[in-house]
C-alpha cells in the first residue's frame, strides 16, 4: 500500500473533523499543524453546551447563522485555551476560509493555509492573505476508501 502525502494526511484529518459538524448548511473541518504534528482541530458548530443547529435549526441573521462558530476559529480558540502557540503553523481547512477566519488566521501567525474546496472566496480575504504573506494553497481532495478487510488478509 502506498503512503499518502503529509498534505493528504492532514487534509483527511480536516475532512474527518467535518463529520462532527452540527451545522446543517455546510460541514467544515480545520486542522492546525506545526512541525508535521497536529496541534489542534476544529469543526463548525455551536458553543460548548449550547443548542445545535441540527437539533433546533439555524439562527440566521443577514444570511449568516450566528449560532455557529467556524471550524478555523474553533481550532484557533482551542490553541488559545490550552496555551498552544500558532506562530509559524499551517492550517488545513476543507473549504476556503471566510473573511473573519482569514483575519484570525493572519493574527494568529499561521503562515500557510491549505484548503480543499473553493467556497465564496472573498476578494478581500485573498488580498489580506497576500499582504500578510500567508501562502494559500488549494490541495486535491482525498478519497480515502481503504479496504480494511483486504489489509487484514494481507497481514
Amino acid at each position: 500500500m502506498e503512503r499518502i502525502s503529509w498534505n493528504q494526511y492532514f487534509m483527511a484529518q480536516s475532512h474527518l473533523l467535518a463529520l462532527r459538524s452540527t451545522c446543517t448548511r455546510l460541514a467544515v473541518g480545520a486542522t492546525i499543524v506545526r512541525d508535521k504534528r497536529i496541534i489542534a482541530g476544529g469543526y463548525n458548530g455551536s458553543i460548548a453546551g449550547g443548542e445545535h443547529c441540527i437539533d433546533v435549526g439555524c439562527y440566521v441573521i443577514d444570511n449568516h447563522c450566528v449560532r455557529t462558530i467556524h471550524a478555523e476559529m474553533n481550532a484557533l480558540l482551542q490553541c488559545a485555551k490550552f496555551g498552544v502557540p500558532t506562530a509559524g503553523a499551517e492550517i488545513y481547512v476543507t473549504h476556503f476560509p471566510c473573511l473573519q477566519c482569514c483575519k484570525a488566521i493572519i493574527q494568529s501567525g499561521i503562515k500557510t493555509v491549505y484548503y480543499a474546496k473553493d467556497y465564496k472566496n472573498h476578494p478581500y480575504a485573498i488580498e489580506l492573505f497576500e499582504k500578510a504573506k500567508v501562502d494559500v494553497i488549494q490541495v486535491d481532495n482525498l478519497d480515502i476508501s481503504i479496504d480494511f478487510q483486504k489489509q487484514e488478509k494481507e497481514t
